[in-house]
């Protein structure tokens, strides 16, 4: 493929972003890329590429139906679009070379539930491939992170790599709802080396990261307080209410102490109740997301959480149900293959600058991959591939720096190469 291909198939699937467990028209284009232009040895899609029992917040079906038939009018490949109904989003390729090591490399494909700016500044609007689908965008990189894992399977495929590399095209990270699929399905379990990569993160174009650390881990809680609704002037003490208790729980949330072993955090991001002014208001609901530096100070958050959601509840005399959503662990890279990573971008060229390693703050559900590669006995690292991004991640305007595309696909290839060489 040339540079050229590689930038049109990111175009194509920036001006399509699918949130999560909706990726139909993604997964389909990737597919219909990997089958015309490759001789994989192994395509799994859909369910056959994911542990369906660990799907975690999928939305319901008429949510996935309306994203269902999107995708079917922009022309889709019916044969390939059947296999992903019902959410199975997702695919595995396969690309066996002979004897030697089976290497594994995770890209996400998912967009976000976001308005695209179309600020004429905004180059996807001024070069014509802004999103088409309202309220929606790639604002992350995804699409560029499926782009070079199709960059990468080509480069291999034409290498004299000997060993079986295994892309995984995973769905839903951001809502950290399909890593876990990935990493406890059969795909995952041979794999002696993974990697995975993610564009940005802060870093300029022709900087490479050889080793992502500091994953926070992270779990979402569903909080639904219950009272008892009555006329806010007439009778107010017959009512219960439920935005009281809601509130006496998101300030004390955020009262949660900070742990002495490192970094805890708590977020009430979505917080709503009531119906009229002259209401006692019967229902409210936090979402809130917890996570640790470790997996050992998210249980130390969530715990404190859970204790702080009944204390509230009961102190206004609600009822309360909590859910659990999605969750990710935290993961380390490990050091023997951030060196791997590390030399062979020091002699990729277009990369100026080479860090060893750096802390990404936030959450990733790569971390299930990788733990599991480890838990093993294989390798795994995340991989950061510099971009100059004119707006933040997760902002409206923001966008890739296409010539990085390139330096992830020479240095992940280059890296899968050497895994090969130095396989004993």
């Amino acid at each position: 493929m040339t540079t050229d291909d590689l930038i049109a198939l990111r175009r194509d699937l920036h001006r399509r972003p699918e949130p999560a467990w909706r990726e139909f028209y993604t997964t389909a284009r990737i597919v219909d890329e990997l089958e015309s232009r490759f001789d994989l040895d192994g395509l799994h899609v859909g369910a056959d590429a994911i542990a369906d029992e660990q799907r975690m917040a999928v939305p319901d079906d008429a949510e996935l139906d309306r994203w269902y038939v999107q995708a079917r009018d922009a022309g889709i490949d019916e044969a390939i679009l059947e296999q992903l109904e019902g959410g199975y989003t997702g695919a595995v390729a396969v690309l066996e070379c002979g004897p030697g090591p089976t290497v594994g490399l995770r890209v996400d494909i998912d967009g976000l539930p976001r308005e695209e700016s179309n600020d004429p500044d905004h180059h996807p609007a001024a070069a014509g491939f802004r999103s088409e689908h309202e309220g929606a965008m790639h604002a992350c990189g995804h699409d560029a992170h499926a782009t070079i894992g199709i960059g990468v399977i080509e480069r291999i495929a034409n290498s004299d790599f000997s060993g079986t590399l295994k892309v995984f095209f995973q769905p839903a990270e951001e809502i950290i709802g399909g890593g876990k699929s990935m990493a406890k399905s059969e795909h995952i379990r041979d794999v002696d080396s993974l990697l995975a990569v993610h564009i940005g993160l802060d870093h300029p174009t022709g900087e490479i990261v050889a080793g992502i650390d500091g994953f926070l881990a992270v779990c979402h809680l569903e909080a639904t307080f219950t009272g008892e609704p009555a006329h806010a002037g007439g009778h107010p003490e017959q009512g219960r209410n439920a935005v009281q208790a809601m509130a006496t729980a998101v300030q004390n949330l955020y009262g949660i102490p900070r742990h002495n072993d490192g970094k805890t955090r708590i977020n009430a991001g979505v917080v709503e109740g009531g119906s009229a002014a002259n209401i006692i208001p019967e229902e409210s609901r936090i979402v809130a997301e917890v996570r640790g530096e470790t997996t050992e100070l998210l249980e130390y958050v969530r715990a404190n959480a859970r204790r702080v959601l009944r204390s509230a509840a009961e102190m206004h005399d609600c009822d309360l149900e909590i859910d659990v959503g999605a969750e990710a662990p935290s993961a380390t890279s490990d050091g023997e293959l951030v060196s791997i990573v590390e030399t062979v971008a020091t002699e990729t060229p277009g990369v100026k600058t080479v860090l060893e390693r750096d802390q990404l703050g936030g959450s990733e559900d790569a971390t299930f991959l990788m733990r599991e590669v480890q838990r093993n006995g294989g390798t795994a690292c995340y991989v950061g591939v510099g971009t100059d991004h004119p707006g933040g991640h997760h902002t409206s305007t923001f966008d890739v720096d296409e010539p990085s595309i390139g330096h992830a696909v020479d240095v992940l290839s280059g890296t899968i190469e050497r895994l090969a060489r130095e396989h004993p």
